[in-house]
């Protein structure tokens, strides 16, 4: 692989590039036919602590690097991604199945935070003020939290990691990065742009692993680790979360989602399902983000149902990296038993079938893209995260209707609606509970904003002005008057 040679396919300690504990290792699949693409090394406890160790040794000298060196580096990076956009594409497209064009829009979108960041890197400022009584003045200032842990997801391998990645190293932070089992070799290709880009050594450490429980749990006992960001599931998030406590480390969690799309009688119908598509396709629906419950007035149902199943039947699977190909496999045959498990069980609670439902012959993990229709409302697709390319439809009658089953859910991240009543627009912001509201849109991630949710979908923030509050400590300086 053109982006990830042998010997960068270890582990990234204090800038240099070393086998794990024993030289141990684990293999990276491809999920298109479950063939072997690479082996990597397999990181063990002692191999972390030292990783944390060389953030710890890097963490004073880099917090005191001047905010625009920091930048320039983000910079520097970004215009290095950008010029091997085609390669970090492909990489994906193998390790993660999503189709290349797909995995493009990926690199724009992950790149973009590098580019956001360096710009935030100089935008770093506390507050001067008198004190109401008069008398002295008081002073506040910002400062790196220090060492941060990182875990990121499968699904996103670029994305999920320069938005935690890139706030850090703005705001004066080193790092270790643990990223997921399943697809480790885009960050360990981006950790190398890195270095490139005039990272110093230490501030950036990768250490895959398969035991990331273990792992992760003997660096969070570690008083000196200060801040942790996970993505993934709210059940390991809850775990880290606990596990946080002794140290008190701060914690920025992007959890498991449950968004409803709510279309209206008034909806537009057609753009409502060119934003089904979006919302629901978006990396063959393996996304946090993706529309899960789609809650649609009665009176438009039937339409919306024929158009939405008639675009999903017209997708082509197959590997990600073939031509005329929209939907690549899920990441690992248990994804696709999980799926299709839902979808059988929907239909037994009385949904119908209108398109999809199969899983076709291997090799490789894939599903056909799946539209329910007559879906329960308690059904357990309607409760559940489904994390494939299915839509279950449930139709409602009125908007207070549709709001109770939007929130009747413990998780609070994405949502979406269409509607053309501006004063519905309105209320429905206010009265939704969730981080993010997408009207008349299927896409609502912008490195500009703020990503994140309520509930048990997380708490923190990542882009927009908000992302890098999450890497700096305030500190109050009471100056006398007269000093």
């Amino acid at each position: 692989m053109k982006l990830v040679p042998e010997q960068q396919r270890g582990l990234l300690i204090g800038g240099s590039w070393r086998e794990a504990e024993g030289g141990e290792d684990f293999a990276v699949l491809d999920p298109a036919d479950g063939s072997v693409l690479a082996r990597v090394a397999d990181a063990s406890v002692n191999d972390a602590i030292e990783a944390l160790d060389a953030a710890v040794a890097a963490q004073h000298d880099w917090a005191r690097t001047p905010p625009r060196e920091r930048g320039e580096i983000l910079r520097r990076a970004f215009e290095l991604v950008n010029a091997r956009a085609d390669d970090f594409a492909e990489l994906m497209s193998l390790e993660m199945g999503k189709t290349v064009a797909e995995a493009k829009g990926e690199v724009a979108y992950g790149n973009e935070f590098f580019r956001w960041f360096s710009e935030e890197a100089v935008r770093i400022h506390g507050r001067w003020m008198q004190a109401p009584a008069g008398g002295s003045r008081l002073l506040t200032v910002k400062k790196p939290v220090g060492p941060c842990l990182f875990v990121t997801p499968w699904n996103f391998p670029l994305a999920m990691g320069t938005r935690k990645i890139g706030p850090a190293i703005a705001a004066g932070c080193t790092m270790v990065v643990k990223p997921a089992s399943m697809t480790p070799l885009t960050m360990l290709a981006l950790a190398s742009v890195l270095q490139e880009a005039g990272l110093p050594d230490g501030v950036l450490n990768v250490i895959p692993s398969s035991r990331s429980g273990e792992v992760s749990e003997a660096l969070m006992q570690d008083d000196r680790l200060r801040k942790v960001s996970f993505t993934g599931s709210t059940a390991v998030g809850k775990v880290l979360v606990r596990q946080s406590a002794e140290n008190l480390q701060r914690m920025s969690m992007e959890l498991g989602g449950n968004a409803p799309f709510l279309v209206f009688e008034d909806a537009d119908i057609d753009a409502a399902v060119d934003g089904a598509m979006v919302a629901k396709m978006r990396n063959m629906g393996e996304a946090c983000t993706a529309a899960n419950r789609f809650l649609v007035h009665q009176d438009v149902a039937a339409e919306f149902g024929e158009k939405l199943a008639a675009r999903m039947s017209a997708l082509t699977v197959g590997r990600g990296q073939d031509a005329g190909v929209d939907v690549g496999p899920l990441i690992e045959e248990k994804a696709v038993e999980s799926v299709h498990q839902l979808v059988t069980d929907a239909i037994h609670d009385g949904a119908r079938l209108v398109t999809g439902g199969t899983v076709p012959a291997g090799p490789g993990f894939f599903y056909s893209p799946t539209v329910l229709v007559d879906v329960h409302p308690e059904s357990e697709i309607n409760t559940q995260e489904i994390f494939g390319p299915v839509a279950p439809i449930t139709t409602f009658s009125s908007e207070e209707e549709a709001v109770a089953r939007a929130n009747a859910s413990e998780y609070g991240l994405a949502s979406y609606a269409y509607t053309r009543d501006l004063a519905r627009t309105i209320r429905l912001a206010e009265s939704l509970e969730f981080g993010m509201v997408g009207i008349n849109t299927g896409l609502i991630s912008n490195p500009a904003a703020p990503f994140g949710g309520v509930k048990s979908s997380g708490f923190g923030r990542e882009g927009g002005f908000e992302g890098i509050e999450e890497y700096l400590d305030t500190a109050y300086v009471a100056i006398p008057a007269g000093t």
